[in-house]
């Protein structure tokens, strides 16, 4: 087959040269072009998402590399009655500018713009709100199961995995159940060679060595005999009879997935557009479970994104100039800040060992691992496993540190609970991206770790709110080991210049004194003038928040005191005790679920030492969605900002009838 897609470019064309995409309003439009004018769709649609991308950041290399097969699926297939189901949903893009949502482009995971993931609130196209991986087979085939209970067997499902999703211990599940299904079912495995990051594993060394293998085309003289050996295989030889020539030769015998019961085609060139939709026109109605075998190139179209994959993933705003690429600085990250941390500790300890799952670029590791190739490593998307080979790490005497996404290590909870704090495990887990995370919206708020791993015994939690205090405490978690420990901070950037640059060492369920309005000190140490009007005991970077507010308060004539928590389990009871006893309303503040986070654990803590809680409040994440955004006015949106903190205080006070000095009385007026 000859490759009809353009050659790779350096330059971002802006999407408004575009001739064909304005003309698509949904798949109708695409059905009408003639297929020889696909490829410049494809061309324009890149163009598209690279120009777009390039101003308000986003999934860059993952949506380039599928442009080509979402075209093709889209042109064979109905979606509108079809079900199409995405596994990693970062590389939807091209899908949803094919189904008439090139309006919402240009507020790219903006509020009231297009999200970054399959979200069924913009399109019926869009069957689930998709950002974690491994899911779509599962789904694909509940949707097939119930499709055909409903009499409705004649809707085609298809799962597209990218990204390597496919060794996701979920995704396996999947196929073990896809074999058994007796309809269509079509699995396409988008294999670009890539994760996030380089792919990792055995699985990953497997589909190495399917791609360079130039005798796998090879397979027709063989498929028969295989066929009657791989389970189903009476019913898939008759389907291979039934099969086109074209089929026939591509059928691929030896392929793993064969033993799960799936007919396995190819590998094929997923940007050859002839050959994808004359492919996907004959399995389209093949009545059994197939698995599309495609090899493409992450970040296609763009030497840049092509050449460094893992970099434009989902790079922040960017500007090409020639050859040269610069990226938008935004600060210092408490991911960077993360990485140079743990690189002091482990430069102090060499029993510290670094792990994460298939984010080394997301996480920071990308700067450990080769600085410590022995003590680092990148499991793959497989958060259960690498939370269980912690375990196994720890039962030696090893210090594993396992950095992992908020919103992604709840999929490992089983094997914290069970292989980690049953066992008393002194496993480290460090969870970036808690709290709001921003554009990338709802699928990936780590908004519940604390009310998941509460309840564990012998955990600890801790929230740091700058770098000073990152860096004191991974150095507790270095030297605790009476159980699992867990520190959570947010996707943003760290204060500068931080509140100060030397922190006391942490110490188990303490918090600190952060300041007082005015002069004044720490009421509950003794060295405190009169008593203030409220205590703050704010937990990670709402510390930064509540500061700002107490400030303002200030000027309305408000006595404020602030504390970082920095445990969110235990709490400082003895200073929240020492608050309460001196008629200090306390409130608590955290970029956290309020219910089963920080401040409810400090509810239940005063309840079991027969604390009153009567001056006890709480301040943290609504019990809704909230949707793509910038972080900043996400926070803003629930009240989590400076001034959504100061208007809760006032409100607190308000209903206790505090007026601050110099403010009249309502009874003055």
């Amino acid at each position: 087959m000859t490759q009809t897609n353009p050659a790779p470019t350096s330059g971002v064309r802006p999407a408004s040269d575009a001739r064909l995409l304005p003309l698509i309003q949904g798949p109708a439009d695409l059905k009408k072009l003639p297929i020889d004018q696909l490829p410049e769709l494809a061309e324009e649609i890149r163009h598209a998402i690279c120009d777009q991308v390039s101003k308000t950041g986003g999934h860059l290399a993952p949506n380039l590399g599928v442009v080509e097969l979402t075209i093709a699926l889209h042109y064979v297939f109905d979606f509108g009655h079809d079900r199409l189901l995405f596994d990693v949903g970062h590389q939807c893009y091209p899908h949803k500018l094919l189904t008439g949502r090139l309006g919402l482009l240009s507020k790219l995971r903006q509020r009231d713009g297009m999200s970054g993931f399959p979200e069924p609130r913009e399109s019926h196209y869009d069957l689930f709100s998709v950002g974690h991986a491994g899911t779509a087979i599962s789904t694909a085939v509940g949707m097939a199961r119930g499709d055909t209970l409903n009499n409705q067997g004649d809707r085609k499902v298809v799962s597209l995995i990218g990204d390597a999703s496919i060794v996701n211990g979920v995704a396996m599940e999947g196929l073990n159940n896809a074999g058994t299904l007796k309809r269509q079912f079509l699995v396409v495995l988008n294999d670009n060679g890539m994760s996030i990051a380089k792919p990792q594993g055995a699985m990953a060394q497997y589909f190495d060595r399917v791609r360079v293998n130039h005798d796998y085309g090879a397979f027709k003289k063989r498929a028969h005999d295989v066929l009657k050996r791989i389970p189903g295989g009476s019913a898939l030889e008759e389907l291979y009879h039934r099969a086109g020539e074209m089929m026939k030769a591509m059928i691929t015998t030896g392929h793993m997935f064969e033993q799960f019961g799936l007919l396995c085609v190819g590998p094929l060139d997923g940007h050859d557009l002839p050959t994808l939709i004359d492919i996907l026109t004959e399995l389209r109605d093949f009545d059994r479970p197939v698995l599309l075998h495609l090899k493409t190139v992450k970040g296609k179209g763009f030497d840049f994104s092509t050449g460094d994959p893992s970099k434009f993933h989902s790079p922040s705003p960017f500007t090409v100039e020639g050859c040269r690429v610069e990226m938008k600085k935004s600060g210092r990250s408490f991911t960077t800040a993360y990485a140079d941390a743990l690189i002091d500790v482990m430069k102090r300890d060499e029993k510290v060992y670094a792990v994460t799952a298939a984010m080394p670029d997301g996480t920071g590791l990308n700067k450990v691992m080769p600085m410590f190739p022995d003590r680092s490593l990148d499991t793959g998307i497989c958060e259960s496993h690498a939370m269980d080979m912690c375990a196994g790490l720890a039962k030696t005497g090893i210090k594993p540190f396992f950095a992992v996404y908020s919103t992604f290590v709840q999929r490992a909870m089983d094997q914290v609970f069970q292989e980690i704090t049953l066992q008393g495990l002194a496993v480290r887990i460090c969870l970036d991206r808690a709290g709001f995370v921003g554009d990338d919206g709802a699928v990936h708020h780590g908004f519940m770790d604390i009310s998941i791993f509460a309840p564990l015994p012998n955990l600890v939690m801790l929230a740091v709110s700058d770098e000073p205090n990152l860096k004191a405490g991974l150095e507790f978690m270095r030297q605790y080991d009476a159980g699992a420990s867990v520190v959570r901070y947010p996707r943003d950037n760290v204060a500068d210049p931080a509140l100060f640059a030397e922190v006391p060492p942490y110490e188990l369920g303490k918090a600190v004194f952060i300041a007082r309005s005015g002069k004044a000190g720490d009421p509950v140490n003794g060295n405190g003038d009169g008593k203030p009007d409220l205590a703050i005991l704010a937990l990670g970077t709402e510390v930064y928040e509540a500061h700002k507010a107490m400030a303002d308060l200030e000027k309305q004539g408000y006595d404020i005191a602030l504390y970082d928590a920095r445990f969110a389990k235990p709490v400082d009871i003895e200073l929240i005790r020492g608050l309460i006893e001196r008629g200090i309303p306390v409130l608590t503040v955290e970029d956290h679920s309020v219910r089963g986070g920080f401040g409810a654990i400090a509810l239940e803590t005063c309840n079991d030492r027969g604390i009153p809680t009567d001056l006890l409040y709480r301040h943290g994440m609504p019990e809704r969605w909230v949707y793509q955004a910038s972080r900043k006015a996400q926070l803003g949106e629930v009240g989590l900002d400076a001034a959504g903190i100061a208007r809760r205080i006032r409100a607190v006070l308000d209903e206790r009838s505090v007026v601050p000095a110099g403010r009249p009385t309502v009874a003055a007026h």
